[in-house]
């Protein structure tokens, strides 16, 4: 093996310009892999932490024929016990129409118990003015979003008029506002639980009861076993499914086009290598002459592809990593669905798994050439050149 590595580093020195080529043609495709991995990655990431991470990770609902969930105390206390559940918070969500000085909005007001609801949804963290947790200890207040708010033009200790058909009309004091960078702003508002009881005029119940797990990937296992004890319960991939379509779509594009950019850059190798066969017909022919065996040939050209393979994937996971660093690292014009910077996540294991796939991708791109020389005749290679 030392003999042949020996030589095939001398083929690739002789032949600086084509070795040159092939490496930067190689190390362009992985820089390009890596670049739209590391975006594919952070924009998961992303997609999770801003939704994923912020939604009831299962949501219970009442059973068939029902409006609301009756002693729900009792359910909330069972979720809770549920081996996987981290917490269960119940909820009264109502359509209401909020009115300002001449001006109105069809919202969705959700009642909640907010020391559950923050464990459960972390709204607390998208508060930008006010306290979540003042829900539980003040009478008829609201926290609504930031598009609501400018919308209305209404601000923190401003008095808006709720109504709805069928509803009790009430007057609500501003006492927050929150951001999540999502059309919730606009669409969602929050109360204490017994203020929207009060507003439909209903008993002790509630209508949906969100649970956060320790898993997220385990929400339809928690589900089953919800429906088990009699309950309706969904995951949320089963009520977003939007999300995992988008990233499954995502990914699979992403991988389809980048897998024929690897395959064109292996072309060069592939390239480069057959003129390497080509110049050096009469030295393999001396070489079989001299005793080496056709595998001893054959190792030569797979270990020139390996090698070239190699130093293209290092060259262009180095570039790659710099560039996607440092795109990552400039803000955005403007906020855009919460995010201020192009996400960018770069994992040791994508990074392994490209250098392996394009060593092995270019090991195989050089079977053909390196078969090509293993089967030279060497009396016609001398005779020849």
């Amino acid at each position: 093996m030392r003999l042949e590595l020996f030589i095939a580093l001398r083929h690739i020195r002789t032949r600086k310009r084509q070795s040159l080529l092939s490496i930067a043609a190689i190390g362009i495709a992985v820089m390009i892999l890596m670049v739209s991995q590391a975006f594919m990655a952070g924009f998961t990431h992303e997609l999770y932490s801003t939704t994923v991470d912020q939604l009831p990770h299962v949501v219970v609902t009442p059973q068939k024929n029902e409006q609301y969930i009756h002693l729900y105390k009792n359910i909330v206390a069972d979720m809770n016990s549920m081996e996987g559940v981290v917490a269960a918070s119940p909820y009264l969500m109502a359509e209401a129409s909020f009115s300002f000085k001449g001006k109105s909005s069809n919202v969705l007001i959700k009642g909640v118990i907010p020391s559950a609801e923050d464990i459960v949804s972390r709204t607390s963290k998208d508060i930008v003015n006010g306290e979540f947790n003042q829900l539980e200890h003040t009478k008829n207040t609201v926290i609504i979003g930031t598009k609501l708010a400018e919308k209305l033009e209404i601000q923190p200790g401003d008095i808006v008029e709720i109504s709805f058909p069928n509803a009790n009309p009430m007057s609500l004091k501003v006492i927050g506002i929150f951001s999540t960078g999502t059309p919730l702003d606009e669409k969602l508002t929050y109360s204490s639980l017994k203020t929207v009881q009060d507003f439909l005029g209903t008993q002790d119940v509630i209508n949906g009861i969100s649970l956060r797990i320790e898993d997220f990937n385990d929400d339809r296992e928690i589900a089953e076993s919800i429906k088990k004890i009699g309950y309706n319960a969904k995951g949320w991939t089963e009520n977003n499914p939007e999300i995992i379509r988008t990233i499954a779509i995502e990914s699979s594009s992403n991988k389809i086009t980048l897998g024929f950019i690897l395959l064109i850059a292996s072309f060069g190798v592939v390239s480069t290598l057959n003129m390497i066969v080509m110049s050096k017909v009469k030295e393999i022919g001396i070489l079989r002459a001299m005793g080496m065996e056709a595998s001893g040939i054959r190792t030569i050209f797979l270990l020139e592809s390996g090698i070239l393979g190699l130093a293209g994937a290092m060259v262009g996971v180095a570039a790659g990593t710099i560039i996607a660093t440092a795109i990552g690292s400039f803000p955005l014009p403007e906020e855009f669905y919460g995010i201020s910077s192009i996400p960018v996540i770069i994992k040791l294991k994508d990074v392994m798994n490209i250098i392996i796939i394009v060593f092995l991708l270019n090991l195989a791109a050089g079977i053909y050439p390196a078969r090509r020389a293993a089967n030279l005749n060497p009396v016609e290679a001398i005779a020849t050149h």
